[in-house]
């Protein structure tokens, strides 16, 4: 049959609203943005095609309709919530399930889990799907491995910094070996001039980068926008034109040549990658031991490349 009832979470929204009389405190209990609580309720709304919440820039009050809805739902949901929050504490061996940034899944925390399921068995991890507004809203997600600035970003949440932090300019290494010899790049501010390759969300990498690598530098000549890390590497393999990304990312290809660095600088961003879960949720079972191997195999690598940055070079 067809089902009419709209989604827990957007009933939650609503009735945490309505409740607290304000988005930004319903917010802050369900643990998510403001701007989920307010899509939330206008999905509802759309849902039912009339309007629930009178809103104004004073208060926030109940159409007749919504008043109806929600003397009728109100108890039910009350008992739903209960009746999950029991079934949720009860099996210690239910999978974790993580949302993650796609690249760094493939690319950094899935070759190393193996080493997690030899010390870790008992434990079992599901990706559920990855969502770039992910807010938990839909309850289908344990911990998130997110792409920002942490605490400062997302205020209602335990944000661990894992890595990502450590930037590169890298490119193909014919590229760089033509430009050296033909003399053009000798400083770091050189490479704004190039075809330079970035990441949709952070078009501002660049200048950041190009400052940080010395005063008075150019404007950067942004020709390409990629919405993907994993594009960004290819198409600097391809040699499309020089991409900056996370070191941690990259460290496969210029290990084995398929990329270059031209300016190796001690450059780092605030954006990173987090491990994220709501303030208000009791970790599930598994993530304590997740979070401690996450971090430390993450500080293992950071340590890894330092030693390597401090080895000689050979000529």
């Amino acid at each position: 049959m067809r089902l009419h009832s709209p989604s827990m979470s957007e009933l939650h929204a609503f009735a945490a609203v309505v409740r607290l009389g304000s988005f930004s405190q319903a917010a802050d209990e369900l643990c998510v943005t403001q701007g989920a609580i307010s899509r939330a309720v206008a999905r509802l709304e759309a849902h039912f095609n009339q309007v629930l919440l009178q809103r104004d820039s004073h208060r926030l009050q109940l159409t007749e309709a919504g008043r109806a809805f929600l003397d009728a739902v109100q108890e039910p949901l009350m008992a739903i919530e209960a009746a999950s929050a029991g079934l949720r504490t009860a099996p210690a061996d239910r999978p974790l399930s993580l949302a993650v940034v796609p690249t760094f899944a493939s690319v950094w925390l899935v070759p190393r889990l193996p080493e997690f399921r030899r010390l870790h068995p008992d434990v079992r991890l599901n990706f559920a799907p990855y969502r770039k507004g992910e807010d938990f809203s839909d309850n289908t997600v344990d911990a998130a491995i997110l792409t920002g600035l942490g605490q400062h970003q997302w205020p209602g949440w335990h944000c661990d910094y894992v890595i990502g932090r450590e930037i590169v300019p890298v490119c193909h290494p014919e590229r760089l070996a033509r430009m050296r010899a033909e003399g053009r790049w000798r400083e770091p501010h050189d490479l704004a001039a190039e075809p330079l390759l970035y990441h949709t969300t952070a078009p501002g990498n660049w200048t950041q980068w190009l400052r940080w690598a010395g005063p008075q530098a150019p404007a950067p000549n942004l020709s390409m926008a990629c919405d993907q890390v994993s594009i960004l590497v290819r198409a600097a393999i391809a040699d499309m034109g020089i991409a900056l990304v996370q070191r941690c990312l990259v460290r496969h290809e210029l290990e084995t040549g398929q990329l270059a660095v031209p300016f190796d600088l001690p450059i780092t961003l605030e954006r990173g990658y987090f491990l994220c879960i709501p303030s208000n949720r009791r970790p599930p079972p598994g993530y304590g031991a997740f979070r401690n191997w996450l971090l430390a195999a993450a500080r293992q690598d950071i340590e890894n490349l330092m030693r390597a940055l401090d080895s000689p070079q050979p000529p």
